[in-house]
């Protein structure tokens, strides 16, 4: 409930203020899990999938973000899955693996906020091995402009959203050989 309610919210704000497109939903199967991976370049970016995606999005999140108990209350309530960066949380993994047999699930290859497509973690790549849910890469313009790393208020602006399918993974490749092709169809989107 409290998802629903606010996704709508932040959709008219978004849609109001900031312009918000989105091309390339054809893409989204609609029917089934799948993971979704995108650039991630401000802290809007996950409010900004969650608003272009008509199903319920779980999110893999730092876990910085569940120090504050009210907060981190909130996170959980919106299918945000606490995760331990800079090494292999196994639990967070597990629990994204729980959580791909229900629903859609955000990653964020680059691991934190970035414009650098060189630097990625191979998160993916386990998830999509161990699940077997499809990949869908989204990438996000506009959203650093709207609001930068350090800025404390947002700016008016612009945001795009374009979904596209990642092709070409092979039963053979490792999960870094995944991250790289899911990287590359972000970048090229």
């Amino acid at each position: 409930m409290i998802y629903r309610i606010g996704r709508f919210i932040c959709w008219i704000i978004l849609k109001v203020f900031f312009k918000i497109q989105v091309k390339g939903r054809d893409v989204l199967p609609y029917k089934q899990p799948f993971i979704l991976a995108s650039n991630h370049i401000s802290h809007l970016d996950p409010v900004v999938l969650g608003v272009a995606n008509p199903p319920f999005l779980g999110y893999l999140g730092k876990e910085e973000l569940f120090k504050h108990k009210l907060l981190g209350s909130f996170f959980k309530c919106v299918g945000v899955i606490p995760l331990e960066r800079g090494k292999s949380d196994i639990k967070a993994m597990r629990t994204a693996l729980k959580v791909l047999k229900e629903k859609p699930l955000v990653i964020f290859p680059q691991g934190s906020r970035s414009d650098d497509f060189d630097k990625f973690k191979t998160g993916v790549g386990f998830l999509y091995r161990r699940s077997g849910a499809p990949i869908i890469v989204a990438k996000i313009r506009g959203t650093d402009k709207i609001l930068a790393k350090g800025s404390k208020w947002p700016k008016l602006g612009k945001i795009r959203v374009v979904f596209g399918k990642v092709e070409g993974i092979s039963p053979k490749d490792d999960y870094d050989d995944i991250a790289k092709k899911v990287v590359e169809k972000i970048r090229s989107l």
